[in-house]
């Protein structure tokens, strides 16, 4: 008995070695540009996949963990944000118009398979190794979550086990989903897909710490910035936009150094918000032990007191100074170093079952004041005890890195049971 079999051609997939997109297409520089959006699954697969060991001849080298890091970021921010990818295109993309003008249209783009690929990344490389990194974790996650199913498990562990495959597939479908932004430059001469890099990066202006620390809401010390600044010592005397403090800048410091000053109040001079301590501290815990803080430098300290009096709108003549100016130039307390290093004591008197009242700090405090003279003398308490390893001959400011501006914290704090003979 002979049996039929039929079989549909038209039903079997054919070999694929391309993605089409709908691309808006435009002119820049002289050159075509495709503008389309892609699902972040699909990078990978389009362009190709930078390795950190290996610098691309024609981009810089990649941070695996910086990549990774995109990742996590994508995991565990569902309202996550990123820019367009730029990429060249070296021929190998085909644009067929679907309107009379030419401007919308299908483009097929090449897969970058086994290290060959015809669009070459101009900016995005860490966010390409990044969607690859987390879409090999999921992958890896699923198969050991399969052969833990595989195992004779208890019911209880079953549900677990099944509920994490879920997440995890989830995670995937999101990759699929979601899209980000791709730009793809049309320029086949690599020594001009060269200098296209470099434009890139010469005319991308960074972000300062201080814009940082004004928008990222993620960190509950620069998510408390707008209110801390509220205090009548910073009102009016924080500058949005600057990370150091010249003798010029009327101001008494930056958003970056505030949100620095929270820290060392919340974790220590030397110390980071952990991430419990981020997901357990309320925004009012922190602000109020903040302008605690400030409440008592400004009261203890008599340069402070009168930054806090000087009127910060007031128009200056060209050659006068504003009390934030004048206490940079003569005391320690104009460097935000040392500020930090009294938020560092602030925090360790505070600590623990029995904190020292606000009141004994600000009269202990009262105590250093007249010692805060800038530049040091070599006769002055800094240089005369166990604080003399964390400042320079001369200094206006203690040394800033951390092991001594933690190392200072700890002489100053002893020195409130203890203090020396010139306390």
């Amino acid at each position: 008995m002979t049996t039929s079999i039929s079989v549909d051609p038209l039903r079997l997939s054919k070999p694929q070695d391309s993605s089409t997109y709908l691309a808006i297409r435009t002119q820049q520089g002289g050159r075509d540009v495709y503008s389309v959006r892609v699902p972040l699954l699909d990078l990978p697969t389009i362009l190709p996949v930078p390795d950190p060991t290996n610098v691309d001849k024609d981009n810089r080298k990649v941070d695996r963990l910086h990549a990774k890091q995109f990742g996590q970021y994508l995991d565990a921010k569902k309202d996550w944000v990123a820019p367009a990818l730029l990429a060249r295109d070296t021929g190998g993309c085909v644009f067929e118009k679907v309107d009379e003008y030419g401007a919308v249209g299908y483009l097929s783009v090449p897969w970058a398979i086994g290290g060959i690929s015809t669009l070459k990344t101009i900016d995005g490389q860490h966010r390409v190794l990044g969607v690859s990194i987390e879409k090999q974790r999921i992958t890896d996650a699923v198969a050991t979550n399969d052969r833990e199913m595989a195992r004779k498990v208890s019911p209880e562990k079953a549900a677990k086990l099944a509920e994490e495959r879920k997440s995890l597939v989830d995670q995937m479908e999101r990759l699929k989903n979601e899209y980000v932004g791709l730009d793809i430059y049309v320029e086949a001469d690599p020594i001009k897909g060269q200098q296209m890099f470099v434009d890139v990066a010469d005319n991308a202006k960074g972000i300062s710490s201080a814009v940082r620390a004004r928008f990222d809401s993620y960190k509950v010390a620069n998510r408390t910035l707008s209110d801390v600044i509220d205090h009548p010592l910073l009102k009016g005397r924080v500058d949005a936009e600057q990370d150091r403090m010249t003798l010029k800048n009327r101001n008494l410091m930056g958003a970056k150094h505030v949100a620095d000053i929270t820290r060392a109040v919340i974790a220590g001079a030397g110390g980071r918000i952990s991430k419990k301590a981020e997901q357990s501290l309320t925004d009012g815990e922190v602000i109020e032990q903040v302008k605690d803080f400030l409440d008592v430098i400004s009261t203890a300290f008599v340069g402070l007191a009168a930054v806090t009096e000087d009127d910060p709108e007031a128009d200056l003549k060209a050659d006068e100074l504003s009390m934030s100016q004048k206490l940079r130039r003569g005391s320690l307390l104009g460097s935000v170093g040392m500020l930090r290093v009294l938020a560092g004591v602030f925090r360790e008197l505070r600590e623990g079952d029995n904190p020292v009242e606000l009141d004994d700090i600000t009269e202990f405090f009262k105590r250093l004041d007249r010692h805060m003279p800038a530049p040091v003398e070599e006769t002055s308490i800094w240089r005369t005890t166990d604080a003399n390893s964390d400042f320079e001959p001369n200094a206006s400011a203690p040394i800033m890195r951390t092991q001594n501006i933690v190392h200072l914290v700890g002489v100053i704090t002893a020195w409130y049971k203890k203090p020396p003979a010139s306390l």
